[in-house]
């Protein structure tokens, strides 16, 4: 049976949506996203600093392995954690193409790749820099967790897997608290200011599992990042500069640990 068209597509008028049906929409992206993942983070903090030793004596530990043992089961894994990663963008995607939007509103597309990467070359450069200085002082202070970027067997996939995952990372958290939200929460009405608080807050909420230094160093990061966006009015710079960071982080990790004295280790 064929569909009926035109009276069936004018019964359902475009218009506005409403300051409620954005607010839950928002509430929801986040809940199947990096919200939850800030509570579960919370949590995690909560866990380590009631545990009896310091919180450097602590590691977290990012990319794990899921099968030890059974590299082609682990591999699966892998995969289908860093795709199942990347659902939520999809569903953002999905939502701002129904207003009409799409994410190259957010500049999430390949209108400007070159000067998407090198802006992105030279804020991962700058922040990467002072990042790990920043990392080394807090948790010499007891202030933060080791991190352990990566805990993944010596596998021929160990190096791809690393670089699907910090590509993942940057895409979910700046495709979402800083593409989607500013633009969410600026519908609602809230002020530039309150939204850039609201951003950078929410991405060092999801880090407070590494420590307090975690959640101070991310916040930072959330306020540069919110300026660069309003500045360019793209999130593409800023997914480069986060997939070149945590790339650095998780491959330098895998390649240095043991092998040099400055890289704490647990």
């Amino acid at each position: 049976m064929q569909a009926e068209e035109g009276p069936v597509a004018e019964s359902f008028p475009s218009r506005p949506l409403s300051r409620r049906i954005l607010r839950n929409e928002t509430l929801i992206v986040l809940g199947l996203s990096l919200g939850a993942s800030g509570v579960a983070a919370l949590i995690s903090f909560v866990g380590s600093v009631t545990k009896p030793g310091g919180l450097k004596d602590q590691a977290a530990t990012l990319n794990a392995s899921a099968a030890p043992g059974r590299p082609w089961l682990d591999l699966a894994w892998q995969l289908f954690g860093i795709a199942s990663a990347l659902v939520p963008v999809a569903l953002v995607a999905h939502l701002l193409m129904r207003e009409g939007a799409g994410l190259r509103t957010i500049g999430f597309d390949r209108t400007r790749p070159w000067p998407d990467l090198g802006r992105g070359a030279v804020v991962a450069a700058v922040i990467g820099s002072t990042g790990i200085g920043f990392y080394l002082a807090v948790r010499a202070l007891g202030f933060n967790l080791t991190v352990v970027p990566e805990a993944l067997p010596d596998v021929w996939w160990k190096y791809p897997v690393l670089i699907l995952s910090a590509v993942q990372n940057s895409v979910l958290e700046e495709v979402i608290v800083v593409g989607y939200l500013l633009r969410r929460l600026g519908q609602l009405g809230w002020s530039p200011g309150t939204a850039l608080v609201a951003s950078s807050v929410l991405r060092g909420s999801y880090h407070l599992y590494q420590g307090i230094g975690g959640f101070l160093g991310n916040v930072a990061m959330g306020v540069v990042f919110v300026y660069l966006y309003r500045r360019w009015g793209r999130v593409g710079p800023l997914v480069v500069a986060h997939a070149l960071l945590d790339i650095g982080a998780f491959v330098g990790y895998a390649l240095l640990a043991g092998k040099v004295d400055w890289l704490p280790t647990p």
